[in-house]
């Protein structure tokens, strides 16, 4: 891809030559970009050295260090001057070109530099008109080649954009997500929120992102982060999340709509492998307090007014995202809204993620064909947050203990809950009782999971080591085949011995109970008959009976023009299933 953007348009060669002869590395232009540029500045150069070596003299000459506010030259007015203090301005010839700021230094043309000066301002003159040719031959070549730099200036920003891409992947261990169809549904494996990974990662001071220090830095910073899996199966549109405050169900929100801005943005996104997205035509997220004075908008007012906006464009490749949609009003009002809401989008089959607080919704959650339930869990015994998302079960809200946590007085904190009780309305304890399940249950399952990866391991080490062993196997047979063949044309041995050598080095290859060992996956023939198709099960060849041995239990085979005595215990009728396949390579070199 990269090949075929740099070789889309050509590159504008002459302006490019140009450009390196004629610029240096800060843009400005180089003495050597015309003859005539390089002699101006070089007899700048020279008057300048002319000038120092004349000042010099000149203030030995009249002892004038004294006078000096400084014994270098320098320059005001495009003219070389002398920072002459204050109080000496009268005791000199020359012209006063202006003053410090303090008042205490006027820079003094002495009499002896106007007559430099003059030529200095005549040599800055031709440079700077030589200057101009040469910016107006470059602008020549430029308009020569207009197409050729328009398309290199693209491809420079195409390769800065994917280098960004590229560090940005390299910051937070990122992938690019696969777009599937609708049908497949959501799924986000170990998803973590881009921005907040992205602060952990500045904060560990990962600046030089290539090096492997700032990687495990970045790792490390990484880990803080805690991953999500935001998954809707097949069929489901709808996932409500609820549980407590400060639980993280709003970063879920935000962490699927950031990760899929991204993905259609082309950009890396910190998600595990296996994760896919379907492609959303757009987004739409209610999410924060809208209210406005300036407007005379409510909060309520604010959503229900951006929904309306919005309602018309919405369909099934759209996902809308909604974080305690109807809760600035009546609860029981706002929440028959917000279902109202969830079973138009649904029958739209609009994707959405909603947080929610509503008694009605996560009943709704439960009971709704297309709708999935999920709870942020909490801390058994601190009652802290894990930010894990449990599915299919419903979360309490955890009100109280938040508050507690965040210090509010303890005495309002009971009587909230004795106003609970006597409402009737406390289904904390089954809801906390659901909690401690759902996360005994993910404890079990991260533990599997470990197990799960270490089986994986051993079996990956395990195949690589028989691999290993297949292909020195495969070297030794060769070389032992070569030789047997060398020696039979060298004549070292006859044709007859040949066959008998490589007859015992392919019994060799397969243990002595391997007939045995394949005897359920083929049946055995009854009894033997000339002509008879049979699979050799050692040499993993096929054959045809030509001779029968009953007395010494042996048939005589024909194997592709090789003739050759078999066991009759190695023999089995020919099939198509159950072919034994680990030896085929060094039989097919012995044939």
């Amino acid at each position: 891809h990269l090949l075929a953007l740099a070789d889309g348009t050509p590159l504008p060669v002459q302006l490019t030559a140009a450009l390196l002869r004629c610029l240096s590395d800060d843009g400005l232009l180089k003495d050597e970009s015309s003859p005539e540029l390089y002699r101006l500045r070089g007899e700048l150069r020279r008057l300048h050295q002319s000038c120092m070596r004349k000042v010099k003299d000149y203030a030995l000459q009249y002892n004038m260090l004294a006078y000096l506010q400084d014994e270098f030259m320098t320059l005001s007015s495009d003219r070389y001057v002398l920072p002459l203090k204050a109080n000496f301005k009268g005791r000199m010839q020359g012209i006063i070109h202006d003053w410090s700021q303090t008042g205490e230094t006027c820079y003094f043309e002495p009499m002896f530099l106007v007559e430099i000066n003059n030529r200095l301002q005549e040599l800055k003159r031709e440079e700077r008109e030589e200057e101009r040719k040469v910016l107006q031959y470059l602008r020549s070549l430029l308009e020569a080649e207009l197409p050729g730099a328009q398309a290199a200036l693209e491809l420079l920003a195409q390769l800065d954009l994917l280098q960004a891409k590229r560090r940005l992947a390299t910051l937070f261990d990122g992938r690019c997500l696969s777009l599937t169809p609708v049908a497949e549904g959501i799924q986000l494996l170990d998803a973590r929120h881009p921005l907040l990974l992205l602060n952990r990662v500045k904060n560990a001071d990962t600046s030089a992102a290539d090096s492997t220090q700032d990687k495990k830095a970045a790792a490390r910073a990484a880990a803080a982060v805690k991953p999500l899996d935001i998954v809707l199966r097949p069929g489901e549109r709808a996932l409500i999340i609820t549980g407590g405050n400060a639980g993280g169900k709003t970063v879920c929100l935000k962490t699927l709509g950031l990760i899929a801005a991204m993905t259609l943005s082309g950009l890396p996104v910190p998600v595990g492998a296996g994760s896919h997205l379907p492609w959303f035509s757009r987004m739409d997220a209610f999410i924060g307090d809208e209210q406005s004075l300036a407007d005379n908008v409510s909060t309520f007012t604010a959503q229900i007014e951006h929904l309306a906006k919005a309602w018309k464009h919405l369909d099934a490749s759209g996902v809308v995202l909604l974080d305690e949609f109807g809760a600035g009003t009546d609860p029981a009002q706002g929440a028959a809204l917000a279902q109202a809401v969830l079973d138009e989008l649904l029958d739209k089959h609009t994707f959405v993620l909603a947080a929610t607080h509503f008694p009605a919704l996560k009943s709704y959650a439960l009971t709704r064909e297309g709708a999935r339930a999920a709870s942020m869990l909490f801390d058994p015994q601190s009652k802290k947050p894990l930010f894990r998302l449990a599915y299919d079960q419903v979360g309490a809200s955890q009100a109280l203990d938040v508050a507690r946590e965040h210090g509010l007085p303890e005495s309002i904190v009971r009587r909230a809950e004795h106003y609970l009780l006597q409402d009737g309305q406390d289904a904390t304890a089954l809801l906390s009782r659901l909690n401690d399940l759902a996360a005994k249950r993910e404890e079990e399952l991260a533990v599997l999971r470990q197990e799960q990866d270490k089986t994986r391991a051993a079996a990956r080490h395990e195949r690589e080591k028989l691999e290993k062993e297949r292909l020195r196997l495969h070297d030794e047979v060769r070389s032992k085949a070569s030789e047997l063949m060398r020696a039979w044309k060298e004549g070292r041995a006859t044709h007859k011995q040949a066959l008998k050598e490589m007859s015992r080095l392919r019994a060799s290859l397969v243990p002595a109970d391997a007939a045995d060992q394949n005897g359920s996956v083929l049946p055995s023939p009854e009894h033997f008959v000339i002509g008879q198709q049979v699979f050799h099960t050692v040499f993993n060849k096929r054959g045809v009976v030509t001779d029968v041995d009953e007395r010494r239990g042996r048939v005589r085979l024909d194997m592709n023009g090789v003739n050759l005595w078999a066991e009759m215990k190695a023999l089995r009728l020919h099939g198509s299933q159950g072919t034994p396949q680990s030896l085929g390579r060094p039989s097919s070199i012995l044939a």
